[in-house]
């Protein structure tokens, strides 16, 4: 079993912020492949199910906090003493202000780098645990952050959020089966960030 854990606020005010970009990628993975139904479970909504990948079908539960997104590793943490599971269990896809926005970037440990869901996460979880980063971009001034990541994602940013979403859960065999790169070129090949004067 492998846990997708999507950052976001659950409050339905919140369900097109950029600061929900990993509940929509949760939401894509499930549409793709079936995976369902959504159950109130582990402080918040999972699902779960198999997934085909070239090296036989993979059990995945797909998670989302409702404990709010500073709060996310509650849930995170409920869910890996249930499942007897560790860190190298996990994915954490989550919205990251240091990508501009439409880059995508998968890394295992590092620190929290400011982002408050990470932070609880890593207070709940002993151990690295693999980040799916989706680029949001930064509104240029530090005052401007909180108002930035709880808006939506504007009309012009759109058409990449959704064909990003797409290309993710397309490529979920990949994750599943631990090919990091892979995962991450074939992402990027089917969704190609945006160029900045786009």
């Amino acid at each position: 079993m492998q846990i997708i854990v999507g950052l976001g606020n659950p409050d339905a005010k919140y369900a097109g912020n950029r600061h929900n970009a990993g509940f929509l990628a949760l939401d894509a993975m499930a549409d793709h492949w079936s995976l369902g139904p959504w159950k109130k479970r582990f402080q918040g909504v999972a699902c779960e199910g198999v997934v085909d990948t070239p090296s036989g079908p993979k059990k995945v539960l797909l998670l989302k906090p409702a404990t709010y997104y500073n709060e996310s590793g509650r849930a995170v943490g409920e869910a890996l003493r249930f499942f007897k599971l560790g860190a190298d269990a996990i994915t954490v896809f989550h919205d990251e202000l240091d990508l501009a926005p439409g880059k995508f970037r998968l890394k295992t440990g590092g620190g929290h780098g400011g982002n408050n869901g990470l932070r609880s996460i890593m207070a709940h979880v002993a151990g690295d645990f693999r980040r799916a980063r989706i680029g949001i971009g930064h509104p240029g001034d530090k005052n401007l952050v909180t108002h930035w990541v709880l808006s939506d994602f504007p009309k012009a940013d759109q058409g990449w959020a959704g064909e990003l979403f797409d290309a993710i859960a397309r490529s979920l065999p990949l994750l599943l089966e631990g090919q990091m790169d892979a995962f991450q070129t074939r992402v990027t090949h089917l969704a190609p960030a945006p160029k900045p004067d786009a």
